[in-house]
């Protein structure tokens, strides 16, 4: 099994990277740099040259308020690169893994997502992650599998808990929005559930799941429990999300129901504390 993992100096890819020396499968990890999948006939002679039997895309725009100013940039990428792929891996047979994001949804919601509620994102990067989404279910590539996810976190990258923990240690308090409510995901349960199970997903059509830590929490919760774990003296005072506006809208309510998931492929999720603790923990140990 020959294995391509694009966008692979994000959080998910990184983590990916460090978990893959414990598998069987053959893997290659590309930046933007080594391999733009903007570049269909880059990405094509690739995954012909190297015998690529999966190839899983981490590679997206990102920029939640920027998407707004640089709608082609975030559309190309989001969009038009991953109907390029979804287009190859049908033509040349191989399983596609894509990752999506909470944020095709409005936030309006009371109850947790289904893979199959209607979509209805709320700013431009939602908007061209839907767009990626709806090419790929339209082109029906088998064995294929979209994972939409949440508030992603990782001892890699640019995330909420290593901002927070940066202001933990900088100041003596911080405002943070309190009515804003959805699932923390570590990127190395991702990562782990990727590799453990999805290598050898099986499906005549592509499919959606969902994959977020277990529980639901507020960005407020979330950063009070960071400064906990860190051992902060930082005080963090709740705020509504009136009171930090950003250029683009946010979903107030992304949590994601990850039960089909769980039931399929018989996993346990862990909860998303016991997962902010490990990661909290090699963050320290690394500094």
């Amino acid at each position: 099994m020959h294995v391509l993992v694009t966008g692979s100096n994000g959080q998910l890819g990184s983590e990916l990277r460090d978990r893959s020396l414990n598998t069987s499968a053959q893997f290659f990890f590309t930046s933007k740099e080594q391999l733009d999948i903007t570049h269909t006939e880059a990405v094509e002679a690739f995954i012909v040259n190297y015998k690529i039997t999966t190839l899983i895309n981490c590679a997206a725009y990102t920029a939640v308020d920027k998407a707004e100013d640089q709608q082609d940039a975030a559309l190309l990428l989001n969009f038009e690169a991953v109907k390029r792929i979804g287009e190859l891996c049908k033509k040349l047979q191989i399983r596609l893994i894509h990752l999506s994001t909470d944020y095709v949804f409005d936030g309006t919601a009371s109850q947790p997502y289904k893979n199959t509620s209607p979509c209805k994102p709320v700013n431009l990067y939602g908007r061209s992650k839907q767009l990626g989404e709806q090419a790929l279910l339209e082109l029906d590539v088998p064995n294929s599998i979209i994972i939409r996810t949440s508030w992603v976190y990782s001892v890699y990258g640019f995330n909420f808990v290593k901002t927070m923990l940066r202001l933990g240690a900088e100041k003596q308090y911080i405002n943070v929005v309190a009515d804003q409510v959805g699932s923390p995901t570590y990127a190395g349960d991702l990562a782990d559930f990727i590799l453990n199970t999805l290598l050898d997903f099986k499906s005549d059509t592509t499919e959606i799941y969902h994959y977020s830590n277990e529980g639901v929490c507020s960005w407020y919760d979330f950063a009070q429990e960071i400064m906990r774990l860190s051992s902060a003296a930082c005080v963090v005072y709740p705020i509504p999300a009136t009171q930090f506006p950003t250029q683009a809208a946010r979903p107030y309510y992304s949590v994601l129901d990850t039960s089909r998931l769980k039931q399929d492929f018989q996993v346990r999720i862990p909860y998303w504390r016991s997962s902010l603790s490990l990661c909290i923990s090699k963050l320290q140990n690394a500094a």
